[in-house]
């Protein structure tokens, strides 16, 4: 499905990241090179040290050298996406993402890549109401005052920015609108909801939510996600943007915690609703229902594999698994809360069991090659 990245090199930025990370792991079962961008190399390779295919280059983004980087593909991935720094620091989120932004196009535009894609999100599109189908030519509702609003008005300057350099400058740029990622390789202390969710299932300790919980949207698994940027970035139309999200996940929060309680828990935890506090502070977006269409990205080829439930038991298994083992989690529980946590887990009945693949059966992220030469290694 990919075959025209083989043999090539790519510049990621945002290789750390929960999607950057999960593209370095599906970009290795092809021939391709990364350049990854990283503030702090230590810590890189400390997330992607197991993989062969990067080069690391230690620069903020707009100090990245523009001239002979002999790129042929660029993903701008990199984003700051901590509710709190929404509300906390907004001039920074704008400024950053402008900024930065400008500069993976300048890079782009000078090296004459073959493509590139920038990671959008679907909070451009404000706060829908209804639970209409949102498309990509859907009109936003988005406070202009609201300082809540930086992200996502950075995101709609970011892709009128790239629609810009495509359109004066040739620069073959696709815009991919991403709704909520999580699964394998969301950290142990993310502070996002989903992440809560499964620590609460770890820790046994119930779900509280700040609000009623009515807001409705989409999710996506990580694999599923950094396919959908690499389906964009070789197959999307240039100065395009596609929505990507799955559309058989769509609830409420309420609704997803309820489900963790009861397919994850084994209901021995519950949901407990407290709106004692401001939940403003918090940075949560206003109640909306983002009901993404995602026809247009299907139509390249690309579906979502993994559904709420499952997303959730590979997160929660994988949280068990290595948060006894990894050192970036040290500072939260000791060794021995750790090891609890990690058997308990194991004990438990929320281990995913999928269905069987033959090792010559064609792998299912969809490289193309033999699962026993890819995934199944």
């Amino acid at each position: 499905m990919l075959n025209e990245l083989n043999g090539k090199k790519v510049l990621l930025t945002g290789a750390t990241g929960l999607i950057g990370s999960s593209i370095v792991k599906v970009l290795e079962n092809y021939n391709v090179k990364i350049v990854a961008v990283v503030r702090n190399i230590e810590k890189a390779k400390k997330i992607l040290g197991k993989y062969t295919n990067i080069d690391y280059l230690n620069y903020d983004i707009v100090d990245i050298p523009i001239e002979n980087m002999k790129i042929d593909y660029v993903i701008h991935a990199a984003a700051n996406t901590s509710s709190e720094s929404f509300v906390d620091e907004p001039v920074e989120i704008i400024m950053n993402a402008i900024n930065g932004t400008r500069r993976i196009l300048e890079i782009a535009k000078y090296n004459n890549v073959k493509g590139m894609v920038y990671l959008s999100s679907m909070e451009v599109y404000g706060c829908p109401k209804s639970d209409l189908k949102i498309s990509e030519d859907s009109e936003s509702n988005l406070n202009t005052m609201s300082v809540r609003s930086s992200y996502p008005i950075s995101k709609r300057v970011c892709e009128n920015l790239c629609a810009s350099y495509a359109g004066e400058y040739k620069v073959p740029v696709k815009v991919i609108r991403l709704t909520q990622t999580f699964g394998e390789g969301v950290v142990y202390d993310d502070k996002r909801v989903f992440a809560e969710f499964a620590r609460c299932v770890l820790e046994k300790k119930n779900i509280v939510l700040k609000t009623k919980g009515e807001t409705r949207r989409s999710y996506l698994y990580t694999k599923d996600a950094a396919m959908a940027v690499l389906t964009v970035l070789v197959k999307g139309k240039i100065s395009e943007a596609y929505n990507a999200a799955n559309e058989k996940t769509y609830c409420s929060i309420y609704e997803m915690a309820k489900l963790v309680v009861d397919k994850c828990s084994n209901n021995k935890i519950k949901v407990i609703i407290d709106e004692s506090e401001n939940s403003f502070k918090y940075g949560y977006a206003p109640t909306l229902h983002m009901n993404l269409d995602t026809s247009k990205i299907r139509m390249l080829g690309w579906n979502p594999t993994i559904d709420l439930e499952k997303m959730y038991k590979l997160m929660i298994e994988y949280k068990a698994e290595h948060l006894s083992n990894l050192p970036q989690w040290d500072g939260i529980y000791d060794a021995e809360t750790r090891k609890h946590f990690a058997l308990e887990q194991k004990k438990s009945k929320t281990i995913v069991k999928g269905e069987k693949i033959g090792r010559n059966d064609p792998c299912p992220c969809g490289s193309g090659k033999k699962y026993k030469k890819c995934c199944g290694r």
